[in-house]
């Protein structure tokens, strides 16, 4: 499973469920296809793999038989299916569209182009989508400059609209380079390929997508970082921050009753908070290696943590190697720049993660990798729990560590291990009611595929379809576990942030996000100004939106950094949950999500339902 922190970081976590896999005839649709409203209805398609990925990537023949391949598959599902789902239906005309370009069909390429951006749900992606191959084709065709067609192609764009995507553009192009590609082919996927002796469909449409980066995207990434940079500056204008107006500080208030607030995360560093007088304490534990209150948890002081294979430990935040530890003043570099990065903001730390990522040796591709995701694991907990704690002195942020994975190959899934996930959701929303929590962060998140991959990646299985029979039970278990504990917790509010993955958590079934409960409020991301960001994700369950973007809060250690995601956007809300229950205990999770959500601002596009604390507030203040 993955995170919903950094879009740019991976993590493993709990396990929780998909659908089954059938789906019923449209009969509004003469029966003709068959209607998919969920990821895990359609069937899986993997290739035989028949040489090295390497191998593959290098021969542009054998390539394109493969490509034929993929293309049938796609074509005969888009025939057969009523897809539900605009970000599946891109991916695979995204797909299509590289494959058209590659064999030299830049009609069908331009057709796919098209579909994409009619299937776009974001303004600026409907505008940007496929603008840097359609350049380039242009170019081809005509015998004029690539740069020339494409600065011409955006002028005409309205920055107001487009910029976030052009930033998240160049960003991208700027750490791109070839040692990334050829890392993951080999650090990555190939063991995956070694273990079950197949391509998934995932895996053989990253090989596609690789060809075309490196073979025509790379050749011209600085002309474009160029013209991007040259319609950047000049357009470039301070967006306004509609967050600062809008905030509440309870200040020093005598009013306030305290509110216990979970943050179920990486852990936290409880020397950022302790000084400030924040820290739930429990009151009958002493720190001396033993279980002191006997609740079944060895010195919860501040709360309660598991290891990776979901057992019971100590500490509140993962413990480090020395190396580890000499390793992180550079992660916190790395984790800045990428924001930065995102932002276009051209910084040092920008500067060190564009040429670390576009120089990387492929050897050194999973260490590099592996090191992000230790990191951001490890900083994650604390900067959500300063988000939700800023500006009330009533908040006590209880920890609840979940220790993630963060290699490249996870480790084999098992029943075992599924069945103590399930237990270890019970305990811990169990061990929240016990000691009064009020409010519960969740700024994590996974799927089915999750599962799926695991279980490729260490040869279980004998095909893609019986790996997704595996997955659906190892899952499931996870899944029901976490909806009949969080449902018998009627007493507490649980806030779930909604993913980087700019998909629809329902057709997902991402969890936590997908979970319809009166007790869950989950959280989409915008920017400073309220304008949506490129990666959050979407759905009818995504009731409130908060800034996910650049939001500055606590490193272990004391350090502030701002970074981006819904994991930054959900302790916004769970800020403003804990507030309002600071004013109002009497509050119920149901009213405390209708004042949320009624006192948000709807905006015009309907997409958007911005959070508003102070109205919340006075709206709180005005109840009789």
């Amino acid at each position: 499973m993955k995170s919903c922190r950094f879009p740019h970081l991976f993590l493993a976590l709990l396990c929780l469920p998909v659908a089954p896999a059938y789906a019923d005839t449209d009969s509004g649709n003469g029966g003709e296809r068959i209607v998919i409203e969920r990821l895990d209805d359609l069937p899986r398609l993997a290739y035989p793999a028949e040489k090295p990925l390497e191998a593959w990537l290098d021969d542009r023949e054998a390539l394109l038989g493969l490509a034929r391949r993929v293309e049938t598959d796609l074509l005969d599902r888009l025939g057969r299916f009523d897809i539900r789902d605009a970000s599946t239906l891109r991916g695979m005309h995204n797909t299509l569209r590289t494959i058209a370009y590659l064999r030299g069909d830049f009609d069908a390429a331009r057709r796919h182009i098209e579909t994409i951006r009619e299937l776009q749900d974001k303004p600026g992606d409907r505008l940007t989508s496929g603008l840097l191959l359609e350049a380039i084709i242009k170019a081809e065709q005509r015998g004029t400059e690539f740069t020339d067609e494409y600065a011409a192609m955006l002028a005409e764009l309205p920055w107001a609209v487009v910029h976030e995507s052009i930033l998240d553009l160049r960003a991208g192009l700027q750490t791109m380079g070839e040692g990334l590609y050829r890392g993951a082919l080999r650090s990555q996927m190939q063991p995956v390929v070694d273990q079950s002796g197949e391509l998934s469909l995932g895996i053989a449409t990253s090989l596609i997508s690789f060809r075309y980066m490196l073979g025509t995207i790379l050749p011209r990434r600085d002309a474009a970082v160029e013209v991007l940079t040259e319609y950047i500056e000049a357009n470039r204008e301070d967006k306004p921050d509609i967050w600062a107006e809008r905030s509440v500080a309870l200040g020093d208030r005598s009013d306030l009753t305290p509110v216990v607030v979970a943050i179920w995360d990486s852990g936290f560093d409880p020397e950022v908070f302790e000084p400030v007088g924040i820290l739930w304490r429990n009151p009958h534990e002493t720190r001396d290696g033993t279980d002191t209150d006997g609740n079944g948890w060895v010195d919860d002081i501040h709360g309660i943590a598991w290891d990776k294979h979901y057992r019971r430990e100590r500490g509140d935040l993962l413990p480090l190697t020395d190396e580890e530890r000499e390793r992180y003043p550079e992660s916190v570099l790395l984790t800045k720049g990428f924001t930065d990065l995102q932002a276009g903001v051209d910084s040092p730390e920008a500067q060190l993660v564009r040429e670390r990522m576009s120089g990387l040796d492929p050897e050194a591709y999973q260490d590099f990798i592996e090191s992000l995701s230790l990191f951001g694991s490890y900083v994650h907990g604390t900067h959500v729990a300063g988000i939700a704690a800023e500006g009330n002195p009533a908040i006590r942020l209880l920890n609840a560590r979940i220790t993630f994975g963060h290699k490249l190959i996870p480790e084999e899934p098992t029943l075992e291990l599924a069945a103590r996930s399930a237990r270890a959701t019970h305990d811990a929303i169990a061990y929240f009611r016990e000691q009064g929590v009020r409010v519960v962060n969740m700024s994590w998140g996974g799927t089915q595929a999750g599962y799926e991959y695991a279980l490729q990646a260490n040869g279980v299985g004998d095909d893609a379809e019986m790996r997704a029979e595996m997955a659906r039970v190892l899952f499931g278990l996870g899944y029901r576990a976490l909806v009949d504990a969080m449902e018998a917790a009627e007493d507490i509010l649980f806030i779930p942030a909604a993913g980087n993955s700019d998909d629809d958590v329902e057709f997902t079934q991402v969890i936590p996000s997908s979970i319809d409960l009166p007790n869950v409020l989950v959280v989409g991301a915008v920017d400073q100004a309220g304008d949506e960001t490129g990666f959050t994700s979407h759905g009818r369950n995504v009731a409130v939106h908060a800034n996910g973007h650049a939001v500055e809060s606590w490193f272990p250690g004391g350090k502030r950094v701002a970074i981006s995601g819904t994991s930054m956007s959900a302790p916004n809300v769970a800020n403003l949950a804990a507030k309002l229950l600071a004013v109002d205990p009497s509050l119920t999770p149901a009213e405390v999500r209708e004042i949320i959500i009624s006192t948000a601002e709807r905006t015009e596009d309907g997409r958007r339902n911005l959070m508003h604390p102070r109205r919340a507030m006075e709206a709180l203040e005005t109840r009789e």
